[in-house]
């Protein structure tokens, strides 16, 4: 969903130019309006494939002209620039505009026939003013001064979006159906677009705050195309004392196809905790017996939970809501990094006292929030090392 390097992949090989010129053109038709009784305007929802940044499906709006050369475009408000300085920094900061880009709906198609995945196409049912309205729309919003919007990944992507142009532009009211007892949270909904990549979601739990924790409303799940494509098909528009269907017709425009999986790192991280436990608990055995610590063993787990906390001290100065208060933060934080030098020339004890009280506060956060897989076992490696200070500081004083 918040491809849209779909344009960049897609016009490969000399198409950029040609899509260019075909944006031109739809910003040219502003005088000249074809009969609305032969345009359709549908939404397009994309099904995910295995690129990181397409494991959530994509969202689009579809102007489609059904007279002889008429225009047909896919309308994309998830354009961006990846090769752009800082991207990556901006895009976990919440700093990132995003803009809406408009190109021949054959070139959207094969872009995503080329990765196997499914374009489902929901024909609305609109009048006649409301498809013209809609049109204008578009095509101001395509203008310089207005395409580039700010990108959030819950509550401003390129699904919200088009449901919010569509919804705006009707004359009447969309009524929608609520689904009994659906009420997932953000990271339950993560979790499900990402359980074939345990790596994403790992990232995805380690920046996520306890707001992501959070049941969500109907309107707070269409941030996912495929939660849109099901309100869609089961909203009805009221409009002058009656109802009538949001979707007149829905259609596969694009078959599902096989979808080329990348590799990955071979061991999921639950599996990595457990491969840290099981040497932590070793090496824990090994100093309990020669009374005497390990101190490469504290650095590399003292240095590993400060980069964490580095990272998690950094969100809280993000733009995106969900991730600015994380009970992650009770262990994983720069105290870590600041004691380093300390733990690593053997006088730290302070640090240990403290690292016992954080692991106390951590389990205490984990009942109100879910942590990512794997970070129980780091912290729980550095509070046994914690134990097993204290404890040669007692025998050595006896």
């Amino acid at each position: 969903m918040k491809h849209s390097k779909t344009l960049k992949s897609a016009l490969r090989g000399g198409l950029l130019l040609m899509a260019l010129i075909f944006q031109n053109t739809v910003l040219a038709q502003t005088v000249t309006v074809p009969p609305m009784d032969s345009v359709e305007i549908s939404l397009l929802t994309c099904q995910p494939h295995d690129e990181v940044y397409s494991l959530y499906g994509h969202t689009a709006i579809r102007y489609h002209e059904l007279t002889k050369d008429g225009i047909d475009a896919a309308f994309n408000y998830g354009v961006f620039n990846y090769d752009a300085p800082l991207f990556v920094i901006r895009f976990v900061f919440g700093l990132t505009d995003y803009e809406l880009g408009a190109y021949p709906t054959d070139l959207f198609q094969e872009e995503y026939r080329r990765f196997g995945s499914m374009v489902t196409e929901q024909v609305l049912n609109l009048s006649n003013q409301e498809k013209l309205l809609l049109r204008q729309a578009l095509i101001d919003n395509l203008k310089p001064e207005h395409r580039i919007y700010r990108y959030n990944y819950f509550y401003n992507n390129c699904t919200t979006k088009a449901r919010d142009i569509i919804e705006r532009h009707i004359n009447g009211q969309v009524k929608y159906t609520d689904r009994e007892n659906h009420s997932p949270t953000y990271r339950e909904m993560v979790h499900q677009m990402t359980r074939n990549h345990p790596w994403a979601r790992f990232g995805n739990d380690l920046l996520l705050g306890i707001l992501s924790d959070k049941q969500t409303s109907r309107r707070e799940q269409e941030f996912l195309p495929s939660n849109l494509l099901y309100d869609f098909d089961h909203a009805r528009i009221y409009s002058n004392g009656s109802y009538k269907p949001l979707v007149k017709e829905r259609r596969i425009i694009v078959p599902s196809g096989v979808q080329m999986l990348h590799g990955s790192f071979p061991l999921t991280p639950r599996q990595c905790g457990y491969v840290l436990l099981f040497a932590g608990a070793m090496l824990a055995f090994m100093q309990w017996r020669q009374r005497r610590v390990f101190v490469l063993w504290d650095g590399l787990l003292t240095t590993a939970s400060g980069i964490i906390g580095f990272v998690l001290f950094l969100m809280l100065f993000s733009q995106h809501p969900t991730v600015s208060l994380n009970f992650q933060f009770l262990f994983f934080n720069p105290v870590h990094i600041i004691c380093l030098w300390s733990v690593l020339r053997g006088k730290a004890i302070r640090y240990w006292h403290l690292c016992i009280v954080m692991a106390v506060l951590f389990l205490i956060g984990s009942l109100f929030q879910t942590y990512a897989e794997g970070l129980y076992t780091l912290a729980l490696c550095l509070l046994i090392q914690a134990i097993i200070h204290l404890f040669i500081v007692k025998r050595n004083e006896q």
